[in-house]
């Protein structure tokens, strides 16, 4: 059957119609704050203890907006004759926002969760150059990024928690065998022969 000659017109026209008679909403922006959804992508939060200096978001990053400067120092060694490590210490690490588009790149390949987004969105300057946030800055919007979602209901519980969990209830056990062991008031205390 084909269409009716018009009926598109027709349509664009009803849609207008009912858009041209609700009631508009301005928002009072700077007095009242915008009700924003739970996983707003604002700016980019920085979790530095995470951070291994890996460049991976610098080098994927489509704008290089990302400025990473690093030093290596070598750790000594964790047992008698083993060797000596070194690893990479994070000197600079900022993102220069008036280039970022906001793709979401370098925190998809980030490795070890370094990388975050926050919600803030109130972060512009009058000079172009201060767009560009040092680590103290991204570490600041680290603290209001939300908590993950909520697993499914039917999903299993990670194996990380899972592993947390009975490391926990073995100590709680152990500590609850040491507090039940009846004391002998004739032995000496520990430590003292």
């Amino acid at each position: 059957m084909s269409p009716i000659p018009g009926s598109g017109l027709a349509k664009g026209l009803a849609v207008t119609l009912r858009t041209m008679t609700k009631k508009t909403v301005t928002e009072q922006y700077p007095d009242t704050q915008p009700d924003l959804p739970p996983r707003t992508r604002g700016v980019i939060g920085l979790f530095e203890e995470n951070c291994t200096v890996c460049m991976l978001c610098a080098r994927e990053c489509p704008d290089w907006c990302i400025y990473i400067d690093s030093h290596k120092e070598t750790v000594p060694a964790a047992a008698p004759g083993g060797r000596e490590r070194s690893r990479n210490v994070l000197d600079r690490f900022a993102i220069d926002f008036s280039l970022c588009m906001y793709c979401g790149i370098c925190i998809e390949v980030c490795p070890f969760d370094a990388l975050f987004w926050s919600p803030e969105f109130e972060y512009a300057e009058t000079d172009i150059h201060e767009l560009t946030h040092e680590r103290d800055k991204l570490r600041e919007w680290m603290w209001t990024v939300p908590a993950p979602p909520a697993l499914d209901p039917g999903a299993e519980e990670p194996k990380e928690i899972a592993a947390a969990h009975k490391t926990a209830e073995k100590l709680a056990a152990t500590q609850a065998l040491a507090q039940a062991a009846p004391v002998d008031p004739t032995d000496p205390p520990e430590g003292q022969s």
